[in-house]
């Protein structure tokens, strides 16, 4: 993509020509898909509809943020609440790629019922390349299956409508700049959510305890870039491991919960750089998050793998 303002017009043409009634929108709140329902509003007006599911599976306070930037891009959406249904959909599932195909499943049962409700079978969704490459499009074998690829039922009704399929990260970013979408440069967020970000199996507690390890990587990360400690990175989060490890509360052995911090540079999401980030960043990472959730977590690592060898997500 050369000119973001070109592709805002040419993909609002093909939108018109490829949705003749109305549409459902996928839209998660991230930049991809926040990007595609702009641009599917621009082109359908009120023909499109813009669904925000909450599955129960978001980092704390993005039910919030997501309204926010919502009303600052003037997308108006309906929310759907379907933790219960996400989570009953992962009880006992431990392994990632049935976790993005069970998710994957899910989110297409909402928008199905959603499409039948406005009588269409058109589903708009933010697809970019590194979704479609990586589960397995454009090699001969699946890196990880992205929820919104590999996760959609065969036979399904829906016709999808892809206008960022061609598209990597950074130019959707551009893209989103052209259309004044707000926090163009935030942090990507798995559509999976955390559920990607609790290795192993998944419930209300593993999630919990992954949702405050997230948010004070994200809080801390945030503050170092403000007080110039750093510059700011790609992406931060934590990850909630499986295996369990020895600590000390007081006088008494525990046995809790290791996390483990990741910090990434990226320009396109095909490869990205471990950040080193300073020692004194991650011990104030590492005492809040044990202080925060004492007893329950007693070991925070830190990641230092670039990708490749590894995924930027762990699942």
């Amino acid at each position: 993509m050369n000119d973001p303002k070109q592709f805002v017009a040419q993909a609002i043409d093909k939108l018109r020509a490829a949705v003749p009634g109305p549409a459902v929108v996928a839209a998660s709140g991230g930049i991809d898909s926040t990007a595609a329902a702009v641009l599917a509003e621009r082109a359908l007006g009120d023909r499109a509809h813009a669904i925000f599911v909450d599955t129960g599976l978001l980092r704390a306070g993005e039910v919030e943020r997501v309204d926010r930037l919502f009303r600052q891009s003037g997308l108006a959406y309906r929310r759907v609440e379907a933790s219960e249904q996400f989570l009953n959909a992962l009880r006992g599932v431990r392994d990632p790629e049935r976790k993005r195909r069970r998710i994957g499943a899910e989110f297409v049962h909402v928008f199905d019922a959603q499409a039948r409700e406005l009588g269409t079978d058109r589903l708009v969704q933010g697809t970019i390349a590194p979704d479609w490459i990586e589960s397995g499009g454009a090699l001969r074998d699946t890196i990880k299956t992205h929820h919104n690829v590999g996760g959609i039922p065969k036979g399904s009704r829906l016709v999808l409508v892809e206008p960022l399929r061609d598209l990597y990260k950074d130019e959707v970013r551009a893209v989103a700049r052209e259309l004044g979408i707000p926090e163009a440069e935030r942090q990507p967020f798995p559509g999976p959510g955390l559920a990607v970000r609790v290795e192993g199996a998944v419930d209300r507690e593993r999630l919990r305890r992954a949702r405050v390890a997230n948010a004070v990587v994200e809080e801390e990360i945030d503050r170092a870039v403000a007080a110039r400690e750093l510059e700011r990175p790609w992406q931060y989060f934590a990850v909630l491991l499986e295996a369990k490890t020895v600590g000390v509360t007081g006088d008494n052995r525990v046995h809790g919960d290791a996390v483990s911090v990741r910090v990434v540079d990226s320009v396109d999401a095909m490869t990205a750089t471990a950040v080193p980030v300073p020692a004194a960043v991650l011990a104030r990472i590492a005492q809040r998050i044990t202080r925060e959730l004492p007893g329950e977590v007693v070991r925070v690592l830190y990641d230092v793998t670039d990708k490749p060898p590894a995924t930027i997500e762990w699942e």
